[in-house]
């Protein structure tokens, strides 16, 4: 099984650069140890030697135990274009009170750790890399490239949005708009990937079905890692009192026993979840519930998995 980084132990030890190389080395080393097939560390993938076809690039060792010719695709021959989205609207600083120096963990921050650990993937497999924040609009963007000073920049764009993030409230997500802006922005046949709680407003879950259409019309596949707080949000534990909740995004506030409601609410969200997957499902999206307080092995892997998908050999 892939190895775990203590998270904790490595947000002290050093930059989210360094952190999202360890976690990818602890990842890819757990991964070789596992029956996890159909990846190499020296070439992409092999593909049937054809009549014609140069001799450069053919595997002599494997034609000598198998008497069967096979060429190597290496990973400079199969780049990608990836789009990393993080949502930055209110209410993905749940749970609140999170600083980035101290152990706990938010959506935010989730995200934005996650968004390394992939940005150091991407470098590895020499894909194009974009990194995008938005809440009520794209609040920022960046071209898609490979070359290592445009990975730095990243990474210090993400650690910048960390050491500032704070419990903003008021500021709510318009997540449909923003996809619609990025879908039309982007080259064909990219591959996407949206952190977020898909919290918006309810109204609008058909304008949401509709971006993500828009999404597939323009050839891109997608990635979704529906960001939760899992404890919380999806399984509704709390403690038996009173409690005051506040919409950060509305600041409407409700004051309820969560025990009185805990059946009602879960009721609700499971029903909110299937049509999320079957939208999902008909559109061919792929959507994964992430828990801020697992690992990254899930995310990095679900990255692989749609890249072979896609035809695109993998090198790691």
């Amino acid at each position: 099984m892939p190895i775990k980084i203590d998270r904790n132990i490595g947000e002290q030890l050093g930059s989210l650069e360094w952190l999202a190389k360890q976690t990818v080395e602890g990842f890819i080393t757990g991964m070789h140890k596992s029956p996890f097939h159909g990846f190499s560390v020296e070439f992409a993938e092999h593909r049937l030697y054809n009549a014609g076809d140069s001799l450069r690039h053919l595997d002599w060792k494997l034609l000598a135990r198998t008497e069967k010719m096979f060429l190597k695709r290496y990973d400079e021959e199969t780049n990608l274009r990836s789009f990393i989205l993080i949502d930055h609207s209110s209410s993905m600083t749940f749970p609140h009170g999170v600083s980035p120096e101290s152990k706990g963990w938010n959506k935010f921050k989730f995200a934005i750790y996650a968004s390394a650990a992939l940005i150091e993937l991407f470098r590895r497999q020499r894909d194009a890399i974009s990194l995008s924040f938005f809440d009520q609009t794209i609040t920022s963007t960046t071209k898609a490239a490979t070359s290592d000073a445009h990975v730095r920049r990243l990474f210090a764009q993400l650690e910048d949005a960390l050491y500032n993030m704070k419990d903003q409230l008021e500021l709510s997500t318009q997540l449909s708009q923003s996809i619609h802006q990025m879908a039309e922005e982007m080259p064909r046949r990219s591959l996407v990937i949206l952190f977020s709680d898909m919290f918006e407003n309810n109204a609008n879950t058909e304008e949401l079905f509709n971006a993500l259409q828009h999404l597939r019309y323009n050839k891109h596949e997608v990635v979704i890692f529906h960001t939760v707080d899992a404890n919380k949000e999806m399984s509704f534990e709390w403690e038996n009192r009173p409690y005051t909740f506040i919409d950060p995004e509305t600041l409407e506030e409700v004051k309820l026993n969560p025990s009185a409601y805990k059946d009602q609410y879960l009721n609700r969200m499971q029903e909110w979840k299937s049509a999320m997957a079957l939208k999902c499902g008909q559109y061919q999206i792929d959507w994964m519930e992430v828990d801020i307080h697992s690992g990254y092995n899930e995310i990095l892997q679900a990255y692989l998995l749609k890249r072979q998908k896609m035809g695109v050999g993998t090198a790691v």
